[in-house]
């Protein structure tokens, strides 16, 4: 593990509390990006105008392979749990199944030592998914107060700067149209995605203040016979 869990909690301490329910009057403001090639970049997301905070980070050769192998001899993997710091580790080696993943089921446990320290987490509800095709294929923003996402193969998600989105149209207000027809965003070219083995901190519509302001993303379109392995992490009511 990283000896980053301590410094995170201590600056994490001081700063705003988080709320678990969406504030209904809470004004629209303007949202940026943080990005960093460490993690400390993290502590960011506590920075009022930020609604995203990225860790460009490169991923193993080794890992790379391990997760390529993994995919190809399980390709409809899926596991949903509850983890802590301590729990992490050992929960996610099980579930993976083999002996040869010690390599992810640390990087993953080290991911859950920084989510869980960063916000005062006793436990995350973590999530790691095969898929083939885009689990959420429309834009959107999650209604949670702060979620971690990391892509381990394949495309990684795609999001909206916070600028560029007529919120109205998301949701219902599609009128069932297409995001590209529907104008949520007026240029192709304002899609913004993530590099496979990025981390970032996507901040939700329940975090305090931030109605109307959560990250609008969304799933990648894959090819046929492409897959993709997603890591994602969220607080435990």
């Amino acid at each position: 593990m990283l000896n980053l869990g301590v410094l995170i909690h201590m600056i994490s301490a001081n700063s705003k509390k988080l709320s678990s329910e969406p504030f209904a009057d809470a004004p629209v403001k303007l949202r940026r990006l943080a990005q960093g090639e460490e993690p400390l970049i993290f502590t960011n997301i506590y920075e009022e105008e930020t609604n995203i905070v990225t860790w460009k980070r490169e991923l193993s050769i080794t890992l790379q392979s391990s997760v390529r192998n993994f995919l190809a001899s399980n390709p409809t993997f899926q596991a949903i749990m509850t983890v802590s710091s301590q729990s992490a580790f050992s929960s996610v080696r099980q579930i993976l199944g083999t002996t040869d993943q010690f390599e992810l089921s640390e990087n993953i446990a080290e991911l859950v030592d920084m989510f869980c320290c960063l916000f005062g987490l006793t436990h995350a509800g973590l999530r790691l998914i095969a898929m083939d095709r885009a689990m959420c294929p429309k834009f959107h923003a999650d209604r949670v107060p702060c979620r971690l996402i990391t892509t381990y193969q394949g495309l990684a998600t795609e999001w909206l700067p916070h600028q560029v989105v007529d919120r109205t149209k998301l949701g219902l207000g599609s009128n069932g149209q297409s995001d590209s027809e529907s104008g949520l965003f007026q240029n192709p070219s304002d899609i913004q995605q993530l590099r496979c083995g990025d981390v970032a901190l996507l901040k939700g519509e329940s975090w305090e203040g931030n109605e109307n302001a959560g990250l609008v993303h969304r799933s990648p379109t894959l090819s046929a016979g492409e897959y993709r392995l997603l890591l994602t992490l969220d607080f435990v009511n």
